[in-house]
């Protein structure tokens, strides 16, 4: 659509605050209020739609599409978004190990081992790490204190580390990352670990670069939602 506003500002509104284009409250795509709950992340916001020039190109606002989800498609379906999160536990990536080469083993060891060991001693939840892709039942007690943790997110929280937990595929990594042990970066480097194994052996093609690159830039703009919600 063309840019229909002079201005976006942030403003404070009853439960929290907003952005307002030329002082009108924005609504989501499903017509909610868009209520945010820091002045930093309706700040952001605005500055997204501030940037806009003739035409109005939504994947160019990332903080804004997230806002949206959270209220339009997570609030009504909140549980059933957590227990797709905490399913990722199951099957977490730091979880299952190369056998082969040396060299991505011990790559592996030393990236996703530290992982392991903090969220046993963060969570208290004690992970079993196999070699190969064989499925491994975890303990549920395990699995519940992991889950417990996304059950006290809110739900904008929650859009944000929807996209962080599938980019990664491991909630470990992700769990990381909320309590700031981890950074978009190393987020990224730990997920794409194998990946970037083959890249530096065998060369990469463009369309898995490109790939590359796209989820890079949404971890990077999911991480940077997850800590606006907190200012």
């Amino acid at each position: 659509m063309k840019r229909f506003y002079k201005q976006a500002t942030s403003g404070e509104v009853e439960e929290g605050f907003t952005v307002l284009l030329d002082g009108r409250a924005i609504k989501t795509p499903a017509k909610a209020p868009l209520v945010l709950p820091s002045v930093a992340l309706a700040d952001a916001i605005a500055a997204e739609w501030d940037a806009q020039e003739e035409d109005v190109a939504p994947k160019t606002m990332p903080l804004m599409r997230y806002a949206a989800t959270a209220i339009d498609r997570v609030t009504p379906q909140r549980q059933q978004v957590i227990d797709d999160l905490a399913a990722y536990g199951e099957t977490d990536l730091v979880c299952y190990r190369a056998t082969y080469p040396e060299k991505l083993v011990s790559k592996q060891r030393e990236a996703w081992d530290p992982l392991v060991d903090w969220v046993r001693e963060a969570h208290d939840a004690e992970l079993t790490v196999v070699e190969g892709v064989g499925y491994v039942a975890q303990d549920p007690k395990s699995l519940q204190q992991m889950k417990a943790v996304l059950e006290a997110q809110s739900d904008l929280q929650l859009a944000a580390i929807h996209d962080i937990v599938s980019l990664s595929g491991s909630l470990v990594v992700s769990l990381a990352v909320m309590a700031g042990k981890l950074d978009a970066e190393e987020a990224f480097e730990i997920s794409e670990l194998d990946e970037t194994h083959v890249v530096e052996e065998w060369g990469e093609d463009s369309e898995a670069a490109e790939r590359r690159i796209n989820n890079k830039a949404s971890l990077v703009s999911a991480v940077e939602f997850l800590k606006l919600c907190d200012r």
